[in-house]
């Protein structure tokens, strides 16, 4: 669990992102860069990480950012700085695709309490209280 001013966090995004027409590029020296590029970001968010899979034609990170970080941005960040960085290293990647990576991605959040936890302490919470009354 991390802490900041005023709140209290357990949260991870698990993204995967793809290259563009979904294209095996992602192998040898490219993939190594790649994993570099990506566990070196986190740090200058704050974010935390898990962990990270490149395959040829496709990435898999897990991620820990901030809550005020949309799963939108953690995503677009990723992909930005690493199509930025491995496009200017390796001219193949420029001259083989239009972009780097799919405008696409999927992004699915994980904590440590399971939805099914969640939608029982919401239906019960009235039942917890001493006098059966809402504590807000």
């Amino acid at each position: 669990m991390r802490t900041s001013p005023g709140a209290a966090y357990d949260l991870g995004y698990h993204v995967v992102w793809c290259p563009k027409y979904r294209r095996p590029v992602l192998g040898g020296r490219v993939k190594d860069r790649l994993e570099e590029s990506i566990c070196a970001k986190p740090a200058a968010h704050g974010w935390g990480t898990g962990a990270l899979e490149v395959m040829p034609g496709h990435v898999h990170l897990f991620v820990k950012p901030h809550p005020k970080s949309a799963p939108s941005y953690v995503a677009d960040r990723f992909k930005g700085f690493t199509s930025h960085h491995l496009r200017g290293e390796f001219p193949h990647l420029r001259s083989r695709l239009p972009t780097l990576w799919s405008r696409s991605y999927f992004v699915a959040t994980a904590g440590a309490v399971s939805a099914e936890t969640v939608r029982y302490h919401i239906e019960t919470q009235y039942e917890r209280t001493p006098t059966g009354e809402s504590r807000a």
